[in-house]
């Protein structure tokens, strides 16, 4: 919603001129792995031993307009640097290179990470949420932020839509029954247990989640424009 107005040069729909915007669900962050050989064990070592490579660096991601290659963008934005950059076809294949070693980074979600990371198949270097991670195996890993990218906060987010024209009474059913669903106890534990955060603010709202949206396009636009990159 936020991205593919950039990414894409032709779209077969408008944002938001096509969309009934119904809430905001959940928000995703990443993490950034390494390959286990890497010579580091937490993000300023990996800065140190980055710059002994002379910027010979590859980051993996799992293909144009993924999560994991907007994340590597951010990422080499706030090094100010550019790095290799490795696209995919998919999370797996990007996966199964770093463990074994023919990528050196990748910023993927924790959703995906997680089970590697608990099985030291990669090394983890920082999360790219705001807080750090709940999950036991990630709680006492950095935020990116902490680590030294001043402000550095990239995350997947889920929202509901209904197409442009959905009667208000409609969408009204549908936004109390978004409320109503993020208030489950049971919901919310299997939601954190996957690394993912229930929304539980203004962004619940249609207006809110349109003014996020809003914002999160603007955001996208420059990252990827100033990355020269688009897809066909």
């Amino acid at each position: 919603m936020a991205t593919a107005p950039a990414l894409y040069r032709k779209l077969s729909y408008k944002v938001p001129e096509d969309f009934e915007f119904l809430g905001l669900i959940n928000e995703a962050p990443s993490v950034l792995i390494g390959k286990p050989s890497l010579d580091a064990i937490n993000f300023a070592d990996l800065r140190k031993w980055m710059a002994a490579t002379g910027g010979k660096v590859n980051l993996a991601n799992a293909g144009l307009g993924s999560a994991s290659h907007l994340c590597g963008l951010i990422f080499q934005s706030a090094l100010k640097t550019s790095l290799a950059t490795i696209p995919y076809k998919g999370t797996a294949p990007a996966m199964n290179d770093l463990i074994g070693g023919q990528v050196d980074l990748m910023c993927e979600q924790a959703t995906n990470a997680v089970p590697q990371i608990e099985g030291k198949k990669v090394k983890v270097f920082g999360v790219t949420s705001s807080q750090r991670l709940q999950i036991p195996v990630l709680k006492d890993v950095p935020t990116l932020s902490e680590a030294g990218l001043k402000d550095f906060n990239v995350q997947v987010w889920h929202g509901l839509y209904a197409p442009k024209g959905t009667p208000p009474a409609a969408l009204a059913k549908l936004n109390a029954a978004l409320r109503t669903a993020l208030k489950d106890p049971e919901l919310i534990k299997r939601e954190e247990a996957l690394g993912l955060s229930v929304v539980k603010d203004g962004r619940l709202d249609p207006a809110g989640h349109r003014k996020f949206v809003e914002a999160e396009t603007v955001r996208w636009t420059k990252v990827i424009k100033n990355a020269g990159e688009y897809a066909d």
